[in-house]
């Protein structure tokens, strides 16, 4: 077995400047963003790059500080932890469902997108399907 050395160190001293971070941005229900996830255990998605970033999207926006996230991935995969669209006509994205989280608003960097409002409505009941 193959083990990958991750530098919690990095993220750790990273996750300090997100958490001193005075503002929040504005976001909506629907959009994609890149977020800074961070380095995590075992399955759980990571983020990737100097800022530790995964796409994600904003499943629920419960007030301007903390929002329901699911990450996303370009690895497609079927079954009923995922939810697969088209982000832009040539780019296939899966929605991984079971790594459904909260997530403060300050690990939000950018936002990249925004689901159809026929995708998100078929989302969020898969989702729904899902935990229920």
């Amino acid at each position: 077995m193959v083990y990958v050395t991750k530098e919690f160190l990095t993220w750790h001293k990273k996750k300090g400047q997100i958490d001193s971070t005075p503002e929040r941005p504005f976001f909506h229900e629907g959009e994609i963003w890149y977020c800074k996830l961070g380095l995590n255990v075992g399955f759980e998605q990571d983020g990737k790059g100097e800022d530790f970033l995964r796409p994600v999207v904003i499943i629920r926006k419960f007030n301007k500080d903390v929002c329901l996230i699911v990450p996303l991935t370009t690895r497609i995969k079927t079954g009923p932890f995922y939810f697969t669209f088209f982000l832009k006509p040539d780019l296939l994205n899966n929605a991984i469902l079971s790594q459904v989280r909260l997530i403060d608003a300050k690990r939000l960097s950018h936002c990249v997108g925004l689901l159809s409002d026929e995708d998100f409505i078929k989302l969020k009941e898969k989702l729904r399907n899902l935990i229920s």
